[in-house]
């Protein structure tokens, strides 16, 4: 038997820029609970998008970055009848920029050499351009559920 579903969390606007996207973003880069550590990184990266951004407000680049790296569609394997089928669903919007910002944190954890603060960055740009790894994951993603569309009448 199930419980009650579990509660959204609000979460509170960041101090600096008072956006709540930037906080859950802070938060998904914290490891180990070491929150001003993670502040540190993206605020150093917003600082280098500004700089590079020019006259653009880093708060909109960050937005575009995520809502460019979203996906719309993502597929669920469903087993049916002894077979599993990945079957293609519309991602809603607060999980689609929650996966956009996993991926862009994972891709800017992969690349070496460099503080996590300028790979942020990088990683950020790239996607607000619609270039880079996040966007190539979102248009794998896409072509899966393209792959997989004959199986659409299985989801329910």
């Amino acid at each position: 038997m199930r419980r009650r579903r579990a509660e959204r969390r609000d979460v509170l606007p960041d101090p600096k820029y008072g956006n709540k996207l930037v906080t859950k973003f802070v938060n998904m880069i914290m490891e180990k609970g070491k929150k001003s550590t993670a502040e540190r990184i993206v605020y150093s990266a917003m600082d280098i998008i500004s700089e590079k951004a020019g006259n653009k407000n880093s708060i909109e680049v960050l937005q575009k970055a995520f809502d460019n790296s979203r996906p719309l569609l993502e597929v669920k394997p469903r087993r049916v009848g002894g077979a599993t089928y990945q079957i293609p669903i519309e991602v809603k919007s607060d999980r689609g920029v929650s996966i956009s910002m996993r991926w862009i944190r994972d891709f800017a954890r992969q690349k070496k050499g460099r503080p996590m603060y300028e790979k942020l960055a990088e990683e950020i740009m790239e996607a607000y351009k619609g270039q880079g790894s996040a966007m190539k994951k979102r248009e794998d993603m896409h072509k899966m559920a393209e792959a997989n569309k004959a199986f659409a009448h299985y989801r329910w």
